[in-house]
């Protein structure tokens, strides 16, 4: 049975707000239904909906501000919100699921802010929560990449979701490559959207135009030859505002500059990627990542390209040949050989692309 939790209530925290950092008050969330449709509202409008000062709604803006919420105030206009916000909605994800989807989800949240949704769903697998727990942020205080990196997540712009998926069979062995299968999702999701200039960077960057698009981090636990556990983050890109985007350091692009719009539905987006992802998941223990070496081949955005790859303190350079059967990445150093390597972190030039 399937049990969905909307966390934009303050009324009820006790379950669903165990990991959570940063509260919005109820006169914020107020104030940004009031703001979403990206027009101009008067301080005095805002002030008698709210039943407060003038005052008090510069006050709980500013809270907002905090929050990666920009705005705009203009003498005789009022404010604005710096882009139009669509708050995402259990229902209307939930319709737009299918219904095998639906039946393979537990349990299904969306919270105003977490520290990481991959850090909340971790400490529930370890209580044993059923697989198909599926969560997602607003905002995170503290979103995490791969090696330790903060993934800047600025309040309700962008996708934050974290899924925890139980495998029965071959143990730990079993999830290698998910990551690689999960992109496939993704792009996959991303097209059924119209988005194609997108592509894939081993072993789990989502890529458009040589930027980083999106990322998937997967924590794993459990048994070598038993039951293990899965817990897949992705964070995508939709509009990141210039202001959060300061301590990046790489190369880095959003949807709405790969599509020139801003009319994506984070809703509509949110539940396509959920379906894909699922689909994939459900069976991996199954067919694994053979099953999907052809098509994450077809979206390869390193293969030819000059690199380096990291492994600690050693760095390997030469040319990416792509990935082997089992989802290795092949480099082909200056002596000829090629190497297959399990782990790294790849940097190219992404200009060249």
């Amino acid at each position: 049975m399937l049990t969905i939790k909307q966390n934009h209530d303050s009324a009820n925290l006790t379950f669903c707000y165990r990991a959570l950092t940063v509260q919005l008050s109820d006169k914020q969330k107020k104030i940004l239904m009031l703001l979403a449709d990206g027009q101009f509202h008067s301080g005095t409008e805002l002030a008698v909906a709210l039943d407060v000062s003038r005052s008090a709604i510069c006050k709980q803006l500013k809270g907002l501000s905090e929050l990666g919420i920009q705005h705009s105030a203009v003498s005789g206009k009022g404010y604005r919100l710096d882009y139009p916000l669509e708050l995402l909605d259990l229902t209307c994800i939930n319709r737009l699921l299918s219904k095998d989807h639906q039946s393979l989800i537990s349990t299904l949240e969306i919270h105003d802010s977490l520290n990481s949704t991959n850090s909340y769903l971790v400490d529930y697998a370890q209580q044993q929560a059923a697989s198909g727990f599926v969560c997602f942020a607003e905002h995170q205080s503290a979103g995490k990449g791969r090696r330790g990196r903060t993934w800047v997540s600025p309040y309700g712009s962008n996708l934050y979701m974290s899924i925890l998926w139980r495998f029965q069979q071959g143990g730990i062995a079993a999830t290698a490559g998910l990551s690689l299968a999960v992109g496939v999702a993704v792009i996959r999701a991303l097209k059924q959207h119209h988005i194609h200039e997108v592509s894939l960077k081993w072993p789990n960057d989502i890529y458009s135009q040589g930027k980083k698009l999106g990322g998937i981090l997967i924590e794993v636990s459990g048994e070598t030859d038993g039951p293990c556990s899965a817990v897949i983050g992705l964070g995508l890109n939709l509009f990141l505002p210039a202001s959060e985007t300061q301590t990046i350091d790489q190369a880095w692009t959003d949807l709405t500059k790969v599509t020139g719009t801003v009319t994506l539905s984070r809703n509509q987006l949110a539940a396509t990627l959920l379906n894909h992802i699922i689909d994939i998941v459900n069976g991996f223990e199954t067919v694994g990542i053979q099953a999907y070496l052809d098509e994450w081949r077809s979206y390869d955005c390193l293969k030819g390209q000059a690199a380096t790859l990291y492994i600690g303190q050693q760095q390997i350079e030469g040319i990416v040949e792509g990935i082997d059967d089992n989802g290795l990445i092949l480099i082909k150093q200056a002596d000829g050989a090629i190497q297959a390597f399990a782990s790294g972190e790849v940097s190219f030039n992404s200009t060249n692309l």
